[in-house]
């Protein structure tokens, strides 16, 4: 489980599916047994949570999520069973995050308060994810108080979180600092007030990236900070600089391409739509070269 939660963020989901189905299968196995103490019937509830929270994270990479939504429920039927607060703290985040990327930034404000709620006094990172979900939901919607407030909030989280057993898993079972700076950098894109507020938060989510350790490193939103730079760049009709920004992730393989990442790539082609003065040149190649990008997704080497 520990080798699965540590290299998912850092390998592509296609290497990685099938130890994910078999340890789930596993752990469910163990628990339908009936054979076991009262302490590792708890265990093995949290596990069955991770392995399916993981595993809601994968339909949503695979880009379904309904599928995504379902296991997820799942994971916090299982948190609840082994009663424990960190892991159904963790899947409303993972469900705030499902809803943000289906287009519903109300349902993922709504998850991320839900979260906060079971959270408690849980002090580990997970807190800080879900301030930060909130602070990307809210800037969707256009609440910049609300916006602002949760970062703060995700902050004074930061400043108080100490390791627990959930955050001892590693991997996706944590909410480093690159993140966050990713998550504040997106908010602030999407709210729109300050472009060049956003610009710098982003440059500084992509420095973080690529300063970051093994254990913080994730390509997937380390490619969310580079489109979120291209975004704030394009703001500011920076079109050349924006291409630069926005490279990287074109430049990755299929396996890599899961849906997070091209839905960002397709904001980045939604917004040089914006300005009319954009339509040739530069705005032009950049477009064909994410739609050639997006056209083949993750999703089609698991079929």
């Amino acid at each position: 489980m520990r080798r699965l939660t540590v290299a998912y963020p850092r390998l592509a989901l296609p290497t990685l599916l099938g130890d994910l189905v078999e340890v789930q299968d596993l752990t469910f196995r163990l628990l339908e047994h009936g054979r076991v103490k009262p302490l590792q019937a708890r265990d093995l509830y949290l596990l069955a949570s991770i392995t399916s929270g993981m595993l809601a994270k994968a339909s949503h990479d695979l880009g379904n999520p309904s599928a995504a939504m379902m296991q997820a429920r799942t994971a916090f039927v299982c948190a609840d069973n082994a009663d424990h607060h960190a892991m159904r703290a963790w899947v409303r985040s993972l469900q705030s995050l499902i809803s943000y990327w289906t287009g519903r930034p109300a349902e993922a404000a709504d998850y991320a308060t839900l979260g906060l709620g079971a959270a408690g006094n849980v002090r580990g990172t997970t807190s800080v994810w879900l301030a930060c979900l909130s602070a990307r939901a809210h800037a969707l919607l256009g609440d910049g108080e609300a916006t602002r407030a949760a970062i703060q909030q995700a902050e004074e989280a930061r400043a108080a979180a100490e390791p627990d057993d959930l955050g001892a898993f590693g991997g996706i079972m944590t909410f480093p600092v690159p993140r966050q700076l990713y998550y504040v950098a997106e908010a602030t894109v999407h709210l729109g007030e300050d472009p060049a507020l956003g610009e710098s938060q982003s440059e500084a989510a992509v420095a973080a990236y690529h300063s970051a350790t093994e254990d913080e490193w994730a390509f997937g939103d380390e490619a969310g900070a580079q489109t979120d730079l291209a975004l704030a760049r394009i703001a500011r009709g920076e079109i050349e600089g924006a291409t630069e920004a926005v490279q990287p992730v074109l430049d990755l393989p299929v396996e890599q391409r899961n849906s997070g990442i091209t839905s960002s790539a397709q904001r980045v082609h939604a917004a040089l739509h914006v300005d009319g003065r954009r339509t040739g040149g530069v705005a032009a190649d950049l477009r064909e070269e994410i739609e050639a990008f997006t056209a083949t997704p993750t999703s089609v080497l698991v079929r």
